[in-house]
């Protein structure tokens, strides 16, 4: 009968893959960097979403402006809602007198809601009260 030579274990230093604890490390930094990560997302996002309706806002703003001019409906302060497209936006327009005699401030303030909070984009121009 013959035998075969046995060969040695290989120690578990030499054997691939990953022990409990390494596997356990990884998940715990997955679970601290994951939440950070999708908040910078989150962030983000709303940041991108603000900066689109600021600027649909001050198109709505130079438009209700020109309308309030053109139709005189400036002289009193006044307010409304404007909207673009699926979009409401909110404004009020505000009469002040301006340093130089006949001429008055209007400051026309569009207020619009992204995810549950206000914000808002100002304009202001100075118009000659003495015309007609």
């Amino acid at each position: 009968m013959k035998f075969k030579p046995t060969t040695p274990r290989k120690s578990g230093a030499n054997q691939q893959g990953f022990t409990l604890a390494e596997a356990l490390a990884a998940l715990a930094f997955l679970a601290i960097v994951l939440p950070v990560a999708v908040g910078g997302l989150r962030i983000a996002n709303t940041a991108g979403v603000v900066a689109e309706r600021k600027t649909v806002a001050a198109r709505v703003a130079e438009r209700v402006m020109s309308e309030l001019i053109v139709t005189r409906q400036w002289k009193q302060s006044s307010s409304g809602v404007a909207e673009e497209g699926n979009q409401q936006f909110r404004w009020i327009l505000q009469n002040q007198s301006w340093d130089k005699d006949p001429f008055k401030l209007l400051t026309l303030k569009i207020i619009f809601a992204v995810q549950g909070q206000d914000h808002d984009v100002n304009i202001s121009t100075v118009i000659d009260s003495t015309q007609q």
